[in-house]
Parts: structure tokens; sequence; C-alpha cells
């Protein structure tokens, strides 16, 4: 069996993030070999997470960026099991490395993204193996993309909450105006742009509520519908994008917001997601 160094296990150790006995075990059973010593800890990743395959890792790391010029944006989701494993830097590192290489790719879905080399192996498999090193469960928990004429992106403080949009008018003046738009839409959580966004089937559900909210209000019936249609409008008005205040001045909406800067401004896009707490 070759004599395994300290410089080797520390090798090993930078390659994978593995602790410092378990590179050496893994370097011993390889009997020296690099290669085969990575896949000693993959194969433990196996290991770990078959045991964990019931665990829920639904805490993580969120994030999104856009692309040197602003034509692409990704938002992606790395989970695990404890919010200590959340905030180890090397964690928070792992999943910018992959988002970089979303951005990089434009990468347009998860399964290709799963496939991408970090490393010289599959972020698939990566992310198996730092299933073994960090002994939690770690998956991609969601990921999505947008490429537009401007694309903007919002990560919120603590790393739990991310946003994309996507504009119709290329100008990097309105890059700071895309940051607050993401930002809107991080904190207000649209369900779409505006109305023709919304499925029909919310707007028969929310129609119907207020129809029986008006009766138990005792409103006559030939004024039920009205009052249904004027309550929609407030639905409208709090759960569509371009109708809602606009959180920096309650005076506008982020419709108004948009024409200031430009008449024909609009957002084609958007995406958010966040870690429920």
């Amino acid at each position: 069996m070759s004599k395994i160094s300290a410089s080797d296990v520390n090798t090993l150790r930078k390659k994978t993030g593995a602790g410092m006995m378990d590179c050496k075990n893994a370097l011993v059973e390889a009997n020296g070999d690099f290669d085969k010593a990575i896949d000693v800890l993959r194969k433990k990743g196996q290991k770990v997470a078959s045991k964990r395959a019931d665990r829920e890792a639904t805490e993580g790391v969120v994030l999104a960026r856009v692309s040197q010029d602003s034509k692409f944006g990704a938002l992606i989701s790395i989970n695990c099991e404890t919010d200590f494993v959340a905030k180890n830097q090397d964690f928070v590192s792992l999943t910018n490395q992959i988002l970089y290489l979303a951005i990089e790719g434009e990468i347009d879905n998860s399964e290709d993204l799963k496939q991408m080399k970090i490393d010289g192996i599959s972020v698939e498999e990566k992310l198996l193996e730092q299933t073994g090193v960090i002994g939690e469960k770690i998956e991609l928990g969601f990921y999505a993309s947008i490429k537009d004429e401007l694309v903007s992106a919002y990560t919120h403080h603590g790393n739990r909450l991310a946003s994309l949009a996507g504009l119709n008018i290329y100008n990097l003046d309105f890059i700071e105006l895309g940051k607050d738009v993401c930002m809107q839409i991080a904190a207000m959580n649209p369900l779409g742009i505006d109305a023709s966004n919304i499925s029909q089937d919310i707007l028969d559900k929310e129609l119907e509520i207020a129809k029986d909210l008006a009766r138990k209000e005792g409103k006559p019936e030939q004024m039920v519908e009205k009052i249904a249609l004027g309550r929609l409008g407030k639905f409208f008005k709090e759960n569509t994008l371009m109708k809602q205040s606009f959180i920096k001045d309650s005076k506008k909406s982020i419709e108004v917001y948009l024409k200031e800067k430009n008449t024909d401004l609009t957002v084609n896009q958007f995406n958010r997601f966040g870690l429920s707490n």
C-alpha cells in the first residue's frame, strides 16, 4: 500500500471539502489513488443519502444573479436539513459556484443544471458528495432562469429569499429600477404581472368569495355581482405586480413607477422563491 502523506490528505480535503479523517481513510482504501478516493467519498454520500431519504431538506441557501450583460438571470436554492449548515460559508460558496455555472451556460432548467460539471464531476454528483461530507440531505431545491432584454435580480439578506425580473427594454440606466422591481416581488409576492396572468380558477374563486361576503353582509342580490367585481379590483391591486403600491413610494403603483421612466417600459416575466420560516 502507498504511503499516505499529510499533503495528500490536505489536497483531497481542499478538493472535496471532506474532513481530514474521511480523506485519509478514503485514500487508504483507494491505495493513494485520488480519483478512486473521490469515488469512495461519493459512495459514502450515497449511503448517507439513502439513510436520510425520508428527511426534509427545508433549510438552505437561496441566491439570484444576472450575467454581465444583464440579459440572463438565474435563481437557485440548494437545500439542506439545518440552519447551521445553511449558514456555513462553504455551503454558501458551493451554492454561488453552482449559480455561476448556470449563468455562464445560460441553463434554463434544473435537469440540465444537474449535469453541468463542477470539480470534474456533475452538479448532481457534487451534491451527493457533499451529502457524505456534511452528513445531511443536500439537494437542488429550486431553479429558475429568465432571458430577456434586461434582467435584474435581488437576494434578500439572509439568503432565504430571492427574485428575478425581466424588463422589455435594454437600458443600463434601468438596472437600479429593475432591482427595485425585484425587491417589490420579493416583499409583496404578486401572483402575476397583471390581471391577464391570474388563472381563471383563482379569479372564479375570488369572485365567489366576494359574492358570499356581500350576501352575508345583507347586500341586495341585484347588487352582489357589482360589489363582487369591485372587490375583485382590490384583489388585483394587492396581488398583481403592476397594480401593487410601490414599496418605496406607496402613493404610486409599480405601473406608474415604470411609466415615469419610460412610457413603454413594462415587466415581461418574473420569478420568486423563498424558504418558509
